[in-house]
């Protein structure tokens, strides 16, 4: 299958990183699960939004960031199954350099080919997108994977056609059982007794 995957939140924790940016140079005290609502700086009330949209756009703040813990295990192995993967992040044009430094230096088996850059994710065709920001999965024709974050934990996943999940473990296994799927579809199974017959 293709896999669309998402970056921020999904693979690597931009929020986490954020927080701790902006309680640093603004001396709050708000924590991750502070955070509530798509637009990160209502967590901040005494802020404005360009102070805390500042955060992650300062030089080296990449360098902060975590990734998802099992998240690069994951893809590895998911494209060693065969799937194909590919990283589809909206970003700020000014982020570009030191955002995709970062995705090549903690997930080294990807390579430029493998990344898209866009706001418009339902333009991407793919099986299966794995995404925290339910913007992006609404109205999409793939599989959607929810990756459970603060911002979306009041969000009904199922009511809209998503699968909801907290860890890489989770969506590996998910992945699996829909790759089997796949695998049992007629298209799958003629294509299978043609090639019995030559």
């Amino acid at each position: 299958m293709t896999l669309l995957v998402d970056m921020d939140d999904t693979i690597e924790d931009l929020l986490g990183a954020w927080v701790r940016g902006a309680n640093a140079a603004y001396g709050t005290g708000v924590s991750y699960n502070d955070i509530t609502d798509w637009n990160v700086a209502k967590a901040f009330p005494g802020l404005t939004w360009e102070q805390v949209y500042a955060i992650p756009m300062r030089p080296g703040f990449w360098d902060t960031v975590d990734p998802i813990p099992g998240a690069a295990e994951a893809l590895e192995r998911l494209i060693k199954a065969g799937h194909e993967v590919l990283i589809v992040t909206a970003t700020p044009f000014a982020s570009v350099p030191e955002k995709t430094a970062y995705l090549f230096r903690h997930f080294p088996f990807l390579t430029w080919d493998q990344v898209v850059i866009t706001g418009r994710k339902q333009l991407i065709k793919g099986d299966v997108l794995i995404d925290d920001g339910v913007h992006n999965l609404e109205g999409g024709a793939y599989r959607k994977i929810l990756m459970t974050a603060p911002h979306n934990r009041a969000y009904d996943a199922a009511a809209h056609g998503m699968t909801r999940a907290e860890t890489w473990e989770q969506i590996e296994a998910l992945i699996g059982e829909w790759a089997k799927e796949e695998e049992k579809t007629p298209a799958a199974e003629s294509g299978a007794a043609a090639g019995g017959k030559r």
